[in-house]
């Protein structure tokens, strides 16, 4: 096996760490509590602080950037949100919002300090350009305390991963809904709790199991997206620091039961 390849490797194992807990304050009690002392409506912070580091953008736009979701979610959540909270004070809510959740969920970590060097060597190495939240994010002003460096490190891991893995999809021909119906862990339920209603999710369906190849399409963009963030690692860390963040990442896996 090539370093590169070993790199890809790595990049495959250490996916659903950086899947999970760069995102996981998302959907947590802490973003809730600080959406409400903002003054935001419930389950908007996200959709508001997630895409204002990028300014005020219309929700045409921001449903593109997000991929996942029905445009109507956009339509529904982002105007009030944005008359409610301009777009500065959206993103510090939202980085308070990994910070609370960082506090209550990695301060036991060993040495959090170290693995956030590590993992903002490995962003700040990263050509951000047609990566626009990635490219937002990468470039946000960044928490001090060590815990909260490292949540912050984690989630904007995961914009570098999420846009590098959107684009290889594009380029496979599949969108962001058709792959989430080919992968095992997603399928018509995904979409559903990702708020399509049954009748577009079974359209979509329908749609994504007429394409050629599908499942395969989605393979490939998986192992396209390992291979260029294994390139990512190879070139920002040495040999011994990819052991270094793997077994890091590793332990913080196993600390959060990812």
């Amino acid at each position: 096996m090539t370093a590169i390849e070993g790199a890809a490797d790595l990049a495959n194992r250490i996916r659903p760490v950086v899947q999970v807990l760069g995102g996981k304050f998302m959907t947590s009690p802490e973003l809730a509590a600080v959406e409400a002392e903002v003054g935001l409506p419930p389950r908007s912070l996200y959709v508001r602080g997630r895409s204002a580091v990028l300014g005020d953008v219309p929700p045409k736009v921001a449903a593109e950037l997000f991929g996942i979701f029905p445009h109507w979610l956009f339509e529904f959540v982002l105007p009030p949100a944005t008359k409610a909270l301009d777009a500065p004070a959206a993103v510090r809510a939202y980085a308070e919002s990994s910070a609370r959740w960082s506090r209550v969920s990695l301060s036991a970590v060993p040495e959090p300090g170290r693995l956030a060097e590590l993992v903002f060597r490995v962003v700040d190495a990263a050509d951000a350009s047609g990566l626009a939240l990635f490219a937002g994010w990468k470039n946000a002003e960044r928490p001090a305390g060590d815990v909260e460096r490292l949540g912050f490190a984690l989630m904007v891991f995961r914009e570098l991963r999420g846009g590098l893995h959107f684009a290889a999809l594009r380029a496979l021909g599949l969108s962001v809904p058709e792959a989430v119906i080919a992968d095992p862990e997603g399928g018509r339920e995904r979409l559903l709790r990702t708020a399509w209603p049954e009748d577009a999710a079974d359209e979509l369906a329908a749609a994504a199991e007429r394409k050629p190849d599908l499942r395969e399409r989605r393979h490939r963009a998986e192992a396209l997206t390992d291979d260029r963030i294994g390139e990512l690692l190879a070139s920002a860390l040495s040999g011994p620091e990819q052991a270094e963040f793997a077994r890091r990442l590793t332990q913080l896996s196993e600390f959060a039961q990812v």
